[in-house]
């Protein structure tokens, strides 16, 4: 554990004296004083180069490619506005992505502020300059601040715009935010129109991070479902294409259904659906007179299988979700307990909106003009009156589609109370029995259970996100292997409060999950599986995950690790392939000593690196690190003799004091060889 931790730089703060100081002469190295000459004024576009963690989150691969993201953005800005039907997005070698669509193009006269300037150039060089503040141009649109285009050619180390307007092309070229030139007039266009952008990103912003062709297609293939009238026409070099990836070199990207056709995929044809997709699409409610937007959704009724929420606002990913989720909800809410009023069922009061959505796969798409955003990444919806609006949009045709389908809808209404009985009944007992063949277990969080009953003979994954999980769920023995993924790095409970750690979900989940309590609670003999695996990236990130989570269990169920429940899978980092052979590597010393013992020398070995759980094929993860028969797993022991050293370390490198984590690195400093990160 002692390799995975960092200082945060604190150090002991010294009293302050309270007699007056006399400024400090200039010293022999150099001029400290602290005047008016002190004070540095960033102008342009260099504040985005100096801090592009404010812009766009970071400068890890998910920052690189929000860059794609907000040029997409404005090219469906121009599609939803009526103005555009085709967008192309094509991924080059060496890292470089056009954009193209068929609007109306950039401006290129010159701008009435800065008439030495055309439009064109003052939305790439300049903070705060765009279209879409005064609601003219755009009803609705994913760009609200004006920076989103200028951040992109702030961070890009080549960056080329071409119009067409009027039958005539237009170009201009920057690097690193600075146009190399004015805008040219390159000649007649007479079949073409629209705005075109090809850009490289900045490796000294992103160093040797990538686009990912799977991680675009994704992005083209959710921005096509969200609107029905723009097609998406994406292609790549094929060798970018990583190996086992089925994301396609070619495709044209259209869905008249919209989030019905989105979800339908989703969920696939075998769906176990209580009722039918219910999927619509509606103008929100006027306000003064006047139209505020329009809402569509497609919700599916689950049986069984994973929850899933997602939802946009002008076509941006809302991750966080916001107050348009918070409408969704409470019509849902409203109409079942409604309907369980119409139909006599008493019980229907108890259901709270976690019960219905604890077992709905829904979308929910919003566009509003002037929404506002948590922050410059949008991730959350915070406009106040998106709330109310949806609700009243959605309520009434949900009462209507409940009516129209009543059996159905009885189903429904029986099923999620019935889930809120048992969230009822597991708050009284505190405690998770196994599910049994008459009745169907309610799980905690995201657990995927096992099937077999005895505890000696089954485990229980702990992985991080959905998306190893996902990996996870496929790769399992459904008789012996549960899945239960994470959000990712969860609570630190040796610097936490008390209270904190059990308002914390993720623990609680974990908890239920384990069915054996914890702290003072804790029960050995009502553990529900006889083995607990961390399973988590091989890699830093993965290791610190696993190291909050071994503090955790340390911290609040020891006992758990002193009877040898709790192990570490051990996922490979690379692939090694030559013809039909097949070999896996640990890490990077691994990789190199395999290439030389295993493989026939003079002949090419394909390396591939796994960049994490969710990335790895299933077939690959079963094979290496979930099989009993193949893989290999590392025991957390805890020994009587090193208990009090254990404490200590533990205390030194997890607790509040960030001093001690200091002294430690200082300690331990000379023995680092190698970081690799």
């Amino acid at each position: 554990m002692s390799d995975l931790f960092s200082t945060d730089g604190a150090s002991p703060k010294q009293p302050e004296s309270r007699e007056p100081r006399a400024a400090p002469a200039p010293s022999a190295a150099g001029d400290n004083r602290y005047d008016a000459s002190a004070i540095e004024v960033l102008e342009g576009l260099e504040p985005v180069r100096r801090r592009p963690g404010m812009y766009i989150g970071g400068t890890d691969e998910t920052a690189l490619h929000h860059l794609a993201a907000e040029i997409l953005d404005n090219s469906m800005d121009e599609a939803v506005a009526g103005h555009a039907s085709t967008i192309d997005v094509t991924l080059e070698r060496d890292n470089w992505l056009t954009i193209r669509d068929n609007g109306r193009g950039i401006p290129v006269d010159p701008h009435p502020r800065f008439p030495d300037r055309s439009a064109l150039e003052v939305i790439f060089t300049t903070l705060h300059a765009g279209g879409k503040f005064s609601g003219k141009s755009y009803e609705t649109s994913g760009g609200l601040h004006g920076v989103g285009s200028s951040v992109v050619n702030a961070l890009t180390s080549a960056f080329e715009v071409e119009v067409a307007r009027d039958r005539v092309l237009w170009r201009q070229l920057y690097a690193r935010g600075l146009p190399l030139g004015p805008v040219e007039k390159v000649g007649a266009a007479p079949n073409r129109r629209g705005t075109q952008i090809r850009f490289h990103p900045d490796p000294e912003i992103f160093g040797t991070h990538v686009f990912q062709a799977a991680r675009l297609y994704r992005l083209c293939r959710s921005k096509a479902f969200l609107f029905r009238g723009v097609t998406i026409r994406w292609s790549c070099d094929p060798s970018l294409i990583r190996s086992g990836d089925s994301t396609p070199s070619e495709a044209v990207l259209h869905f008249p259904g919209g989030l019905a056709d989105s979800l339908a995929d989703e969920l696939g044809p075998a769906a176990p659906l209580l009722a039918p997709l219910w999927a619509g699409s509606a103008d929100l409610p006027e306000i003064n007179g006047n139209a505020t937007g329009r809402v569509e959704w497609a919700i599916g009724f689950l049986e069984s299988g994973n929850a899933s929420f997602v939802s946009f606002c002008n076509t941006i990913p809302t991750p966080l979700g916001g107050t348009h989720e918070t409408g969704c909800r409470a019509a849902l809410l409203k109409g079942l307990r409604a309907w369980g009023e119409q139909r006599s069922n008493r019980r229907a009061t108890i259901i709270t909106a976690e019960d219905i959505l604890g077992a709905v796969a829904a979308q929910l798409s919003l566009f509003i003009r002037d929404p506002q955003f948590q922050g410059q990444t949008k991730e959350k919806l915070t406009s106040s009156e998106a709330s109310k609006l949806v609700e009243t949009a959605l309520r009434d045709r949900f009462d209507h589609w409940l009516s129209a389908n009543p059996t159905q809808a009885d189903a429904l209404l029986a099923f999620v109370v019935e889930r809120a009985e048992d969230r009822v009944r597991r708050r009284e007992q505190k405690d998770t029995p196994r599910k049994s063949a008459t009745r169907r277990l309610r799980l905690p969080g995201k657990l995927t259970d096992c099937t077999r009953e005895k505890a000696a003979e089954t485990e229980i994954f702990l992985v991080e996100g959905d998306s190893a999980g996902g990996s996870a769920k496929q790769a399992r023995n459904r008789e012996t292997q549960a899945v239960l993924p994470l959000r990712g790095k969860i609570l630190n409970v040796a610097s936490a409060t008390n209270e904190k750690m059990r308002a914390n979900q993720e623990l609680r989940d974990l908890v239920e999950a384990l069915g054996c309590g914890n702290g003072d609670h804790f029960d050995l003999t009502k553990l529900r599986y006889g083995r607990v695996i961390i399973m988590t990236d091989a890699d830093v990130d993965g290791a610190h995950i696993a190291s909050l989570l071994m503090t955790f269990f340390y911290r609040e169920l020891p006992e758990l690790i002193r009877a040898g429940h709790l192990y570490l899978a051990q996922p490979p980092l690379y692939r090694l392939t030559q013809g039909a052979k097949t070999v896996y590597a640990m890490d990077d010393a691994d990789r190199e000593r395999k290439v030389k013992t295993q493989f026939r020398v003079n002949t090419k070995v394909e390396v591939s690196r796994f960049k994490g759980l969710g990335e790895m094929p299933p077939k690959d993860l079963k094979d290496t690190t979930m099989d009993p028969t193949r893989r290999t797993l590392l025991r957390v022991i805890a020994r009587p003799e090193d208990r009090a050293e254990t404490r200590e370390r533990v205390e030194s490198l997890m607790g509040r004091k960030p001093e001690l984590r200091f002294a430690f690195i200082q300690e331990h400093a000379q023995s680092v060889e190698l970081l690799d990160i």
